[in-house]
């Protein structure tokens, strides 16, 4: 009997997090504040002790993490209308590096040694200060670089050269299945897209892996590939 109610707390803790999950956002660990990692934290934390504790009932810690997900939902409607409540929930970006100088009452306020920062600066491809203009510590905890103007790679528009803007790739077919809503976006339909692939020699669209199409209507096709690559210049 503990069994059963254990597996079946463990799918709803599971579904519950799921939609809570939703409902607050897709973000990705980097991207989170302090604040929302605590809630997610939390939140964890009550569904693996609703799923793994033997005795009381389930709606409580349900409730528990409702209410901690419609909070951080609450936080983040504040934050986005008022640059108060975001600067206590978040913070401000910190200035650790400019011109030369080093702010070391920055760096103390972010918890950095003037190792971590010189590590997290060649990480980023600096191995020389003198190349950095401004360095920033942002409220996700990620620290931003700003070249100095003459260190910065070259851009076409530096040559006056201005290349004809580049489109994101339509995935056209995954996995042998045709993605007849991106191929509409791309103005195409399924026989144009048969005809180009028994083009580059592929029979049917049950071979292909993936195939791209960008702006141009030029299509990129990668079959299936089973066998394993025993041997290869990395080894």
């Amino acid at each position: 009997m503990n069994l059963v109610r254990v597996l079946l707390a463990s799918f709803g803790s599971v579904v519950v997090l799921f939609i809570l999950t939703k409902l607050v956002g897709n973000r990705q660990m980097s991207q989170l504040s302090m604040f929302d990692y605590i809630i997610g934290i939390t939140i964890g934390s009550i569904a693996a002790e609703m799923a793994t504790s033997l005795e009381g009932n389930i709606i409580e810690p349900l409730l528990a993490m409702v209410v901690y997900a419609l909070f951080d939902i609450l936080i983040s409607v504040l934050n986005y209308k008022s640059i108060k409540v975001r600067r206590i929930t978040e913070g401000k970006p910190l200035v650790l590096f400019q011109d030369g100088k080093i702010f070391r009452s920055n760096l103390k306020k972010a918890k950095l040694d003037i190792g971590e920062f010189l590590t997290q600066c060649r990480n980023s491809g600096y191995f020389n200060l003198a190349n950095i203009h401004t360095a920033l510590l942002e409220t996700n905890g990620k620290i931003s670089f700003l070249p100095i103007s003459s260190q910065r790679p070259a851009t076409p528009a530096d040559f006056n050269i201005f290349p004809k803007q580049e489109r994101p790739l339509a995935n056209v077919i995954i996995d042998g299945n045709i993605q007849f809503e991106n191929l509409k976006n791309t103005g195409k339909n399924d026989v144009w897209l048969k005809k180009q692939l028994k083009s580059q020699g592929v029979s049917g669209v049950s071979e292909v892996y993936l195939a791209t199409c960008d702006a141009d209507n030029n299509l990129s096709v990668y079959v299936k590939i089973d066998k394993a690559k025993t041997k290869d210049i990395f080894e």
